[in-house]
């Protein structure tokens, strides 16, 4: 059995100097990865190289392999690759001028439905990720929602894509606590259950990329810490939270508890990188 995602060897450069150094992890499906570190630590820039979204003037090489399939890094993906991203900002993942409904249909019509079926699954998607008001969202467009609304409105299109590895990348830093516990029931559900709805019975893959230990505690099974663009430190949550090995990891930790559950953006780490 092939792990959902297999990361071996990710190297990010920028004009020759490594941003991404040697990164490399798998990821099974069920499982609740955390991408911890400080910003400017490489985690964003860590998920961009995996979904293929790195700025033109970045290069990127190693092995990437989903659900046991070689992805070429230099390419952008495809909803069909089996991979999806929640971005911090849902309104970068939404068209602003198409109703939400008619966004939630299109891949699940570009995977054999019909429009009934395809607009009555899209209804059931948002009730699974806590929409009440389903009917009305289906409605809507992106403007006239809240933010914890949106970002279950992208997780809805996340299970819409029948993705089998979610990359969620600071998606409840900029919530308020009510919003920030609903999408994180959200995405549970997507990673124990998240295919029923598609009649399928696989959990997805999540990578979840955060500078808050409080909610990555709470949340993930494992994590890894980066610094300066390497891996310093990986392994149970728990354990990498009480007992912390490489001195970064231990001043992240300490940082933590100092603020609250957050890691400050000014936390050093053993050299400069880029988030």
């Amino acid at each position: 059995m092939h792990p959902a995602l297999l990361v071996q060897d990710l190297r990010v450069s920028l004009r020759g100097r490594a941003l991404i150094d040697g990164v490399s992890f798998a990821l099974d499906r069920g499982q609740r990865l955390a991408l911890l570190g400080a910003s400017g630590s490489g985690k964003s820039l860590t998920a961009a190289a995996l979904l293929g979204q790195l700025p033109a003037a970045m290069s990127a090489s190693g092995r990437l392999q989903i659900n046991g399939v070689d992805v070429p890094l230099s390419k952008r993906r495809s909803r069909r690759a089996g991979i999806t991203a929640i971005h911090q900002d849902p309104m970068s993942s939404l068209n602003p001028l198409v109703r939400l409904g008619k966004q939630l249909e299109i891949p699940l019509r570009d995977a054999g439905l019909s429009v009934p079926a395809a607009r009555q699954q899209a209804l059931e998607l948002l009730v699974s990720v806590g929409i009440e008001e389903a009917e009305r969202t289906m409605e809507s467009f992106s403007g006239e929602l809240s933010g914890g609304q949106l970002q279950r409105v992208c997780i809805a299109l996340a299970l819409a894509c029948r993705s089998t590895v979610l990359v969620a990348d600071e998606p409840t830093t900029a919530l308020d606590m009510v919003s920030q516990a609903k999408v994180l029931d959200a995405l549970s559900l997507y990673s124990e259950s998240s295919h029923s709805i598609a009649e399928q019975s696989t959990a997805a893959a999540m990578l979840f990329i955060t500078h808050d230990l409080a909610v990555a505690a709470a949340f993930c099974h494992q994590a890894l810490v980066l610094g300066s663009g390497r891996i310093v430190e990986e392994g149970p949550m728990q354990s990498l939270l009480e007992r912390p090995r490489h001195p970064y990891t231990k001043q992240l930790v300490e940082a933590a508890h100092a603020g609250f559950g957050s890691l400050p953006s000014e936390a050093t780490a053993p050299s400069e990188a880029t988030a």
